[in-house]
C-alpha cells in the first residue's frame, strides 16, 4: 500500500458512514467525493480486466524492483519507484 492510501482510508470510510456498498456506481461515487481537510482527492475508475490468480514472484523479480522499505515499519510501509 502507498501512503496516500494510509491517508485517505480513514476519510474514505467517514465518506460512506457505514451506508451499504452494493453496486459498483455506489462504491465508485464514495470514493470519487472523498477528499481531507488538507486537499487530498481520489481518483477512481473500474478495471474491469481479470487477473490471473496465484501468480507467483520469483526472487529475481522481486530484486529488481525499485523497492524501499520505510525504516518505522518496514514489512507494512514501503515505496515502489519506477525503474
Amino acid at each position: 500500500m502507498e501512503p496516500i492510501e494510509h491517508r485517505l482510508f480513514s476519510e474514505l470510510s467517514k465518506n460512506w458512514a457505514g451506508r451499504p456498498l452494493d453496486i459498483l456506481e455506489t462504491i465508485l461515487k464514495y470514493a470519487r467525493t472523498t477528499t481531507t481537510t488538507t486537499g487530498l482527492r481520489v481518483k477512481a475508475h473500474l478495471v474491469r480486466r481479470r487477473y490471473k490468480k496465484d501468480v507467483k514472484v520469483t526472487d529475481a523479480q522481486m530484486h529488481d524492483l525499485a523497492l524501499s522499505m520505510d525504516a518505522a515499519l518496514p514489512k507494512w510501509n514501503y515505496t515502489i519507484a519506477p525503474c
